[in-house]
């Protein structure tokens, strides 16, 4: 070997351009059959199958979204949506996070927790639309406590589920150790549950966008959800798409980051090793 070559414990370029390829070739295929839906719509649109006042073409959600954009009111209404979504989301972890370690960690906490929980769960949101209008006004509260109410139960359940799943060798090798109940709690029962919690985290994500829907078409005066109602006034079809299809990559792209975090806080274990390598 030449002296001034040095080796590399790097992965060998053609295995490298291999893997590279493979992961390009699974992002085209993730990401094909929609491109496949859209260009179907613009062309059932196109020849006239689907009249275009009732369902606006892709080229025309483009273009109306483009000049939201410029005048401004597609930015203002997005930030307002995306405050309430994530103040909500947040008080939804956090009671969530809350009421699962209550409830799993004893048999009494769950006596008290669970039942009115899932009491909660079974009612329909917008039944509680008129109380939460009684009681909160018609300001940002309620619409950010619906967001909330929505959420708080995907991670409630996952949680729940994950601290009730916890090796007991485990629970009992901390208290032969002498652990605290705080440092049982931190060091081996929530990073145990973290696969469940974050799986629950997902669902809560998708959960606050739908509330938030319900949310912005009460009583709202900015935010995607009302922007599109007042599109509906006018038959503008066209704003009513835009609203939808950025309500649809907010979800995905929320989504994305929390399979990140999956990825990024799960990597010691070895089945999400083994997903990456796939």
């Amino acid at each position: 070997m030449p002296a001034n070559v040095i080796p590399s414990a790097s992965v060998p370029w053609p295995a490298g351009r291999a893997m590279f390829r493979n992961v390009a070739a699974r992002g085209l295929l993730r990401y094909a059959s929609p491109v496949i839906l859209v260009l179907l719509w613009q062309g059932t649109c196109s020849m006239g199958i689907v009249s275009t006042r009732l369902v606006a073409s892709p080229v025309q959600v483009i273009m109306t979204g483009w000049s939201l954009l410029r005048d401004g009111t597609l930015g203002a209404n997005l930030g307002v949506s995306l405050a309430r979504a994530a103040t909500g989301l947040l008080i939804a972890v956090a009671l969530g996070v809350g009421f699962a370690l209550v409830s799993g960690l004893s048999r009494l906490g769950e006596d008290l927790v669970d039942a009115p929980l899932q009491i909660l769960r079974t009612l329909p949101a917008l039944a509680m639309v008129p109380l939460f209008i009684l009681w909160f006004g018609i300001g940002e509260t309620p619409k950010i406590a619906l967001v909330a109410l929505g959420a708080t139960f995907p991670i409630y359940l996952n949680l729940h589920k994950g601290i009730r799943s916890i090796d007991p060798r485990l629970l009992e090798m901390t208290r032969t150790l002498g652990l605290s109940r705080v440092r049982t709690i931190r060091d081996v029962i929530l990073p145990g549950a973290l696969p469940d919690l974050l799986v629950g985290l997902r669902f809560a994500v998708g959960m606050s966008w739908l509330m938030l829907v319900v949310a912005e078409q009460v009583n709202a005066e900015s935010g995607i959800g009302h922007m599109m109602m007042e599109a509906q006034d006018f038959m503008r079809t066209d704003i009513i798409m835009v609203g939808l299809v950025i309500y649809g990559l907010l979800g995905l792209v929320s989504d994305q980051i929390v399979r990140l975090m999956e990825r990024t806080f799960l990597s010691w274990r070895p089945s999400h090793r083994r997903g990456q390598a796939a």
